[in-house]
């Protein structure tokens, strides 16, 4: 038998190949609807999956067994360390804009990983094919023996792989740095912006760094010391198997989130849209059933002498929020109350931030908080729960009606006495 499965490559096994079959269903999907963030997720995951494979394979008895079968393993790309800064940052940017393609510009951030790719594909091709396939030289079976192709390119990679160094911690910076100005976009743009945040993906490549500086000082302490046992090495291949598991669950939520709201995050302004129009005549706002009274408008803060125009704007603005409430939608976003409010996107931005002191998302969570304060204190709701109370107010989820609520209230919805019914 080719393998003989222990403890150790057992226990390696289920990482292996779970992420095996998640990546090529990914990129069956990719294939199939065009979707560059599975694509490039199922990037993500090969990287760490040929890792942990090879070092599975070597506890299973491959490097025991000299033969044609294992002398060929040794062409596979089991080490492609240079796709994995570019690829969580093209992920990134694939997550927060659907308009976001690959293009010649974007390819060159890849073009390190490539060349890695190439040179494995460049030995494989004189050795294995060309020495051995047309020339017909017999494959090297003994302990060690390598094709002269490999051997020179594996010097070659060895130098090159030392880029990782530089490209993982720089790309994952600007990952950060574009998250933060990513955030800044969401709150100005999407009322619910909980499940787009992408906060497992962030935290994902904080360790990602971690997980690079432990494996440098696996090297630093094998060069000091001599190679380390084979325990010390499988912890860290196990470790990294538990990292391919939280990618795989936080990057079928971030796509299935980014797949499901339209995100356009870094596109450009409308040139267009520099001026304020001259507000309508008239809202016609849409008839409403009877309801106890809304809320009133939230204190908005005014900044210094605004336009005639914005003041215009802004007075239709709190009036359509008071008669059509439309923060009692949880996935409201700047475009719907842009389209009823019959003015551009960017202008309505404007309207919200320079003539009411705040963003789109404090804004409107402003008004959904009133209205949770008063069901709070209405001995008619006192028999709903927390959930039903944030639910009847526009939020769409307990933990975002937790934080907004202690961020706007001073202290959380649970800490209230109610009255009773």
């Amino acid at each position: 038998m080719l393998f003989h499965f222990g403890a150790r490559s057992s226990l390696l096994l289920p990482f292996a190949f779970t992420s095996t079959l998640v990546t090529g269903w990914l990129l069956l999907r990719s294939l199939r609807r065009s979707n560059l963030p599975d694509a490039l997720l199922a990037l993500l995951l090969a990287v760490p999956t040929l890792q942990i494979g090879r070092e599975m394979l070597a506890h299973a008895g491959w490097y025991d067994s000299h033969d044609g079968h294992t002398t060929v393993m040794l062409y596979l790309p089991w080490q492609l360390n240079l796709f994995l800064g570019p690829a969580y940052y093209l992920y990134f940017r694939s997550l927060t804009n659907q308009e976001f393609r690959l293009r010649l510009r974007t390819w060159q951030h890849l073009v390190p990983g490539f060349l890695q790719l190439g040179l494995m594909a460049a030995a494989a091709g004189y050795d294995l094919f060309y020495l051995v396939g047309v020339r017909g030289q017999p494959l090297p079976t003994e302990e060690g023996a390598k094709g002269p192709a490999l051997v020179a390119i594996e010097a070659l990679t060895h130098y090159l792989s030392y880029l990782q160094y530089g490209l993982l911690p720089a790309y994952c910076w600007w990952v950060l740095a574009d998250y933060r100005r990513y955030r800044r976009y969401l709150d100005d743009n999407f009322s619910d912006t909980e499940r787009l945040r992408f906060a497992g993906l962030r935290q994902l490549v904080v360790v990602q760094v971690l997980a690079l500086v432990l494996s440098q000082l696996f090297t630093l302490a094998s060069w000091k010391f001599g190679s380390l046992s084979e325990a010390a090495s499988w912890n860290y291949f196990f470790l990294r198997g538990l990292l391919v598991y939280w990618l795989i669950a936080v990057g079928l939520q971030a796509n299935y989130a980014a797949a499901t709201t339209p995100l356009r995050f870094d596109t450009d302004p409308d040139p267009d849209l520099l001026t304020l129009p001259e507000p309508v005549a008239q809202l016609s706002p849409v008839p409403m059933a009877e309801v106890p009274a809304a809320p009133v408008a939230p204190e908005v803060e005014l900044l210094a002498e605004p336009t005639p125009e914005l003041l215009a704007w802004r007075d239709k603005l709190l009036a359509l929020m008071s008669e059509q409430q439309p923060w009692l939608e949880p996935e409201l976003t700047l475009t719907e109350l842009a389209h009823r409010l019959r003015l551009t996107p960017g202008l309505l931005s404007k309207v919200i931030n320079t003539g009411c002191g705040q963003n789109f998302n404090d804004f409107v969570n402003a008004y959904r908080v009133r209205e949770a304060q008063r069901l709070l204190a209405d001995p008619r709701f006192a028999h709903y729960s927390l959930v039903g109370v944030a639910l009847e107010s526009g939020f769409n989820s307990r933990s975002t009606f937790n934080r907004v609520f202690k961020k706007v209230v001073g202290q959380a919805p649970s800490e209230l006495t109610r009255p009773k019914s």
